[in-house]
């Protein structure tokens, strides 16, 4: 089984809004409304992968109600713990002709340290018969920098194998605690080093200067595909794996499944490279079907002989 965690979980409406400009007047051709938060979107396509998932985080209020209301209709297991604040909303609008997005993002609500600590008390409990742990996104307003870096201290006695995607501040504590895996973007990954990356090389190195801070392994997504430091055995392995090119329709949530398609192939005892190759076919099949964390394991299928993995000699 997978625990996701979604410490800021929102309602997300998308909206298809053809040659948007700002500041004209414009009709949505299609809207989706679901939850939403990095750790939701891996559970969405955790669920659609056939692979046991339980979604949990913080919800609270009429909004956090809704979350959980439809994830549960979703098929979606869950175990939110309850908060006073409300939970947030985000809009995302995609222009299916330019295939540009503009994401509008609330702060999330205000969190107790009693709000907190049971949510930690609920994960510790699932988590002993969980095999990854999956904390994910932005942290709610006002709460400690460092909490993923105590969570992931606290859960790993659990067993389970932890997994951080965050970006900022949260990342930089996070991966000193050192976690099994993080997952950054390429821009949360230069911010993370202190520096941009030029080219696919760089992007590679930078692999090896994020696993000096702390975790075990590391993927870094990028417009083009992932690339990867894996722990395999006694030896440390480095991949590239380009994704095929599409028709994108939009972008939200092709990391989380990326993640998804990962984790989703290690639980199923597959060797890194056919893992790798899985990641990056569903990240990119998450690109031809709107909103966050869905595909359709037909893409998948169709994209995964069109991934190209490379395996580049360290300098």
């Amino acid at each position: 089984m997978i625990v996701t965690v979604t410490p800021n979980a929102a309602l997300d409406k998308t909206i298809q809004v053809s040659s948007m400009q700002i500041g004209m007047r414009h009709r949505g051709a299609q809207s989706i409304v679901a939850p939403g938060g990095k750790g939701i979107n891996v559970a969405r396509a955790l669920l659609v992968l056939q692979e046991p998932v339980i979604a949990t985080g913080l919800a609270g209020g009429e909004t956090g109600a809704r979350i959980v209301r439809e994830l549960t209709a979703e098929g979606i297991l869950n175990d939110f713990t309850p908060i006073g604040g409300e939970s947030r909303s985000t809009t995302v609008l995609i222009d299916p002709t330019s295939g540009g997005q503009t994401e509008i993002i609330e702060n999330g609500p205000e969190v107790t340290a009693g709000e907190l600590d049971r949510l930690l008390e609920r994960l510790e409990y699932v988590a002993r018969d969980a095999r990854w742990v999956v904390l994910a996104g932005s942290l709610p307003r006002d709460v400690a920098e460092d909490w993923y870096a105590d969570a992931i201290k606290r859960l790993r006695r659990t067993g389970a194998m932890i997994v951080l995607d965050s970006e900022g501040e949260p990342l930089r504590h996070g991966v000193a605690a050192e976690p099994h895996l993080v997952s950054p973007n390429q821009r949360e990954a230069e911010a993370l080093v202190g520096h941009e990356f030029a080219s696919e090389d760089d992007i590679v190195a930078a692999l090896d200067e994020i696993v000096e801070m702390g975790p075990r392994n590391v993927l870094i997504t990028f417009e083009g595909g992932l690339a990867a430091l894996v722990r395999d055995g006694q030896q440390t392995r480095r991949f590239l794996v380009r994704a095929p090119r599409v028709e994108i329709l939009g972008t939200v949530g092709a990391g989380d499944a990326l993640l998804a398609g990962y984790l989703t192939a290690l639980c199923r005892d597959q060797d890194v490279e056919p893992a790798l190759r899985h990641a990056v076919a569903c990240g990119t099949a998450s690109t031809l079907t709107p909103g966050a964390g869905r595909l359709d394991p037909r893409d998948v299928k169709r994209l995964l002989a069109q991934t190209e993995l490379l395996e580049p000699t360290p300098l």
